[in-house]
């Protein structure tokens, strides 16, 4: 049977539940959301001051630049928040990296911006679980963490974004910088169950726009000298269903454009997402969607561009994942956890950084649920739970397991 070291149940002691919930309530009314940019900072910057007493060296990392396709077809600039980067011990030979994110999915606008005790142990709150709770776990970890004289045998980078809710795209090169050299990676997003559960293995994600240019006409006086842009765009998403497969899902989420009703429209955007379940199946979309916007073209006599692509890989369950795994579910038994994992059709950070070929544990943060929905909840005693798990994890690996 696991047990604790001395030194880890002392790590454990060390673990001081209540400021983690004041930390959770206080930056959980911090409204946040990926595109309020002032939210953001305020959040950066309070997390910044949170940080500080570890060791190291905090940085605000202004975000890389990102385009998308605005609603008439042109391709924009999309500003990002700062991200936060801790580093410490940078010249240590065995290194980790532990990452979160600080934005959520709930806009200025957003009805769902209070909290709200559903009962004992349970908080209903923006972003609780997703993942503000998951970083007062990783604050709490390393702190205790610190203690410890094993600490000075590794070094760690801390990152916490502000994009992952829209695929990190300005963030994506950072991940990449700091996972390099990297021995493991934790990443603080919220259990995949309730009862913790971890995500394993992972499908991949690809968001895309197809700017449909057609030919506008009169309705009525010679609507065949048209070229339909939206029935185009429409035929374009029934063809994507058919691409579909039991390992590669495809979601035409919305068409954009159109025109008065008596004007055949010459614009429409589909926007649309896809989840591949390994590497095969996002190269053969890869291959073949270009050859299907072909055919639209030819068939609808329209001009069709295509913006975007797969942003996160998928995420496989590597050997040198499962021995960590292991490890935390080692840590978790010498805690009276049970620490199983499932594959998740979610994506998250810990794609981007297995894909560097860094065994990655990525739902370490808070039990909770409902996430990206005004339910979501956090349960208030896995803040303890999961930073107690985390120090222990940390011990573990400094002494080199």
């Amino acid at each position: 049977m696991q047990q604790l070291s001395p030194a880890e149940a002392a790590l454990v002691n060390l673990v001081d539940p209540a400021p983690m919930l004041a930390q959770v309530e206080t930056w959980s009314a911090i409204n946040s959301g990926t595109r309020n940019l002032a939210g953001l900072t305020a959040q950066a910057e309070a997390l910044a001051a949170a940080f500080a007493p570890l060791p190291g060296r905090i940085e605000l990392v202004d975000a890389a630049p990102v385009d998308a396709v605005a609603p008439d077809g042109t391709v924009q600039p999309l500003e990002h928040g700062r991200h936060l980067v801790l580093r410490v011990r940078p010249d240590a030979a065995r290194r980790i990296l532990l990452t979160g994110h600080m934005d959520t999915v709930f806009a200025t606008d957003h009805p769902f911006q209070a909290q709200r005790w559903i009962d004992e142990e349970t908080l209903n709150g923006p972003g609780v679980a997703d993942m503000k709770g998951g970083l007062a776990v990783i604050l709490a970890a390393l702190t205790a963490f610190e203690a410890s004289p094993a600490a000075s045998r590794i070094g760690y980078d801390v990152l916490v974004n502000s994009d992952e809710e829209t695929g990190s795209l300005s963030s994506a090169a950072l991940i990449a910088d700091l996972a390099q050299g990297k021995a493991a990676a934790l990443t603080y997003e919220p259990s995949a169950l309730p009862d913790g559960t971890l995500a394993g293995a992972r499908g991949g994600s690809g968001n895309f726009s197809a700017v449909v240019t057609g030919r506008s006409a009169h309705a009525g006086r010679n609507p065949s000298w048209g070229r339909n842009a939206v029935v185009a765009a429409a035929d374009l998403a029934l063809r994507l269903k058919t691409m579909e497969s039991a390992s590669l899902s495809i979601n035409p989420a919305r068409i954009e454009g159109g025109s008065a009703n008596n004007v055949v429209p010459d614009h429409a955007i589909l926007r649309f997402n896809i989840r591949p379940r390994g590497t095969l199946d996002a190269e053969r979309f890869d291959h073949a969607i270009y050859g299907v916007c072909r055919e639209v073209e030819l068939e609808h006599e329209v001009e069709v561009r295509l913006h975007g692509g797969i942003t996160r890989a998928p995420k496989p369950l590597t050997p040198a994942a499962e021995t960590l795994f292991g490890l935390v579910r080692d840590c978790g038994a010498a805690l009276g956890q049970t620490i199983a994992w499932q594959t998740s059709g979610g994506v998250c950070d810990g794609n981007n950084i297995a894909a560097c070929g860094v065994p990655v544990v990525d739902t370490m943060g808070v039990r909770g649920g409902a996430i990206h929905s005004s339910d979501e909840y956090l349960i208030v005693p896995s803040l303890a739970e999961r930073a107690a798990l985390s120090a222990v994890v940390l011990h573990r690996l400094a002494g080199g397991e």
